[in-house]
């Protein structure tokens, strides 16, 4: 986690039982692709198995295939990641699919 994080509002403030979006574009996270990593982490962490999260990354750090999945891919078993669209705004959305438990 990159030295500041601590004092970053987290991506979820509770646990998600229905798909949802997780919005990693702010201006923070376009300067700190760590703070991207880790809140994605987060955001999959609060997602209920069966559902999904979309993680909506930052345009400045580019298709997130080269430098997000390979971190979540390590990180967890049971999950199945899509890449959706590059938004009209420059981000892009990630789609990851957690298994049912």
């Amino acid at each position: 986690m990159s030295d500041d994080a601590t004092d970053v509002e987290p991506v979820t403030r509770r646990d998600h039982d229905v798909s949802w979006s997780a919005n990693l574009e702010l201006p923070r996270h376009a300067a700190d692709r760590d703070l991207v990593v880790e809140q994605a982490k987060d955001a999959i962490e609060a997602t209920a198995p069966g559902t999904h999260v979309n993680l909506v990354t930052h345009g400045d750090h580019g298709d997130p295939r080269s430098y997000l999945w390979d971190e979540l891919e390590a990180a967890y078993d049971g999950i199945d990641l899509e890449y959706v669209d590059q938004c009209g705004c420059g981000g892009y959305v990630t789609r990851v699919h957690l298994e049912d438990a």
